[in-house]
């Protein structure tokens, strides 16, 4: 989510061939290959170092930022995959910063059909994307309606780890939070009442409007029977509100500090933005200044 001057445009001339025959075509490939080479490295946050025959994205930088591997990028582009999932082609279309025309096409190409309104999109839309990217000094994360990760800036990935390893469930924040999955930020007793009501909240009001959404339905499922914490407050009806306020971070390298955490739902798209900032001259400030620099890199 680094600076970028807007979403890249639909290429010039769409490829050629029938979008409704097999999912695994040369069709699909051809988009994917000349979405990935409009793309910088530098206007999704990564280096842009090394050699490069052109100046967008390697296959392996786009497999690291969809969470797919780089043989299954490979197959998709030439031609020898397959029935690509929903859930494949939302991880691209986010990746590859499609509009919405575009990640229409990507579905249609694929056989697969677009995610309707009663289900959960983790797409971005392109202001949303453009003011992201102009707040790249604070650490950034996106969240969709059920809480799973979307994206992330580098400075969240310094403040909190690096979550390019995630996988599934591993990368939903109250799943982490219900079955005791290793994170950095430290609630007092209060504040963990307080965050569990709110999240138990937001998936009351997501399952309202996301009715046939099965991931969200599993999602709920599979909780209630792993965590009886999460049960015994879905069961009690609790409701919980998104308020402003302090959270202490364990760094592995710069130690505990203090920020200020908002949760912003972008409107129209049922997002979750979460910003961590410090007051300007503050030790925390000072802190996050140190963390630009070092990044995910441990220091010696």
């Amino acid at each position: 989510m680094s600076a970028s001057k807007d979403t890249p445009s639909a290429p010039s001339k769409a490829p050629s061939g029938n979008p409704s025959g097999d999912p695994g075509s040369r069709d699909l490939g051809k988009a994917l290959h000349g979405w990935r080479d409009r793309i910088s490295p530098a206007t999704v946050g990564l280096p842009a170092g090394g050699v490069r025959r052109a100046a967008g994205l390697r296959r392996e930088e786009l497999a690291q930022l969809a969470a797919l591997s780089v043989d299954y990028i490979t197959r998709l582009e030439q031609g020898r995959a397959t029935s690509p999932s929903p859930q494949v082609l939302a991880s691209l279309a986010r990746a590859l910063r499609l509009s919405e025309a575009e990640r229409t096409y990507l579905y249609l190409l694929a056989g697969q059909p677009e995610p309707g309104p009663g289900h959960i999109s983790d797409h971005i839309p392109p202001g949303l994307r453009r003011l992201l990217d102009q707040l790249n000094g604070a650490p950034l994360s996106v969240h969709d309606a059920a809480w799973n990760l979307v994206e992330w800036n580098p400075s969240w990935a310094a403040l909190l780890g690096d979550p390019s390893a995630l996988r599934g469930r591993e990368r939903n924040m109250i799943w982490r939070h219900f079955t005791g999955l290793p994170g950095r930020v430290r609630q007092t007793p209060e504040q963990k009442a307080d965050f569990e009501a709110t999240m138990v909240g937001d998936l009351r009001a997501a399952t309202a409007r996301y009715p046939a959404d099965q991931g969200l339905r599993s999602l709920i499922k599979d909780l209630r029977e792993t965590s009886t914490a999460f049960a015994g407050l879905w069961d009690s009806g609790i409701v919980g509100i998104h308020r402003s306020g302090a959270k202490a971070i364990v760094h592995p390298e710069i130690g505990t500090l203090t920020l200020d955490c908002d949760v912003l739902v972008a409107a129209g798209s049922d997002l979750r933005v979460v910003a961590y900032t410090a007051a300007p001259g503050s030790d925390a400030a000072a802190r996050l200044g140190l963390l630009a620099v070092i990044g995910t890199q441990a220091m010696t």
